[in-house]
């Protein structure tokens, strides 16, 4: 079977329908979700279905990197076209309340 080829309005709808799916993953202990925190920093999405997702975490030694993944790879399975998931840890460019949304900052009382 010939792989679907997929248009760059294609895939950026895609990529914005993976982040809405990422919204859904919410860091316990702060009550955010990975996206306003910051913690994705890329989404590849490739014709064959196979997306990677770069991320971090707020602390290297952060204790939630297995939860996060897991509820990861659950919202992803509801995006039709994503075939694969591959989560990678990263640690560069480091983490800071500045990649925080706006509405992060405010829901956690940070000016």
């Amino acid at each position: 079977m010939a792989e679907k080829k997929y248009t760059e309005e294609e895939v950026a709808h895609i990529k914005d329908r993976i982040l809405e799916a990422l919204e859904m993953v919410i860091d316990p202990e702060l009550g955010i979700d990975i996206v306003n925190l910051g913690l994705v920093y890329e989404i590849r999405f490739e014709d064959s279905g196979y997306t990677e997702i770069d991320m971090t975490l707020t602390t290297m030694g952060c204790p939630l990197a297995d939860l996060l993944t897991d509820q990861i790879y659950d919202v992803m399975k509801a995006i039709p076209e994503v075939t694969e998931t591959k989560v990678k840890l990263v640690w560069t460019p480091a983490w800071n309340i500045e990649k925080m949304s706006r509405y992060a900052r405010i829901a956690l009382g940070i000016r």
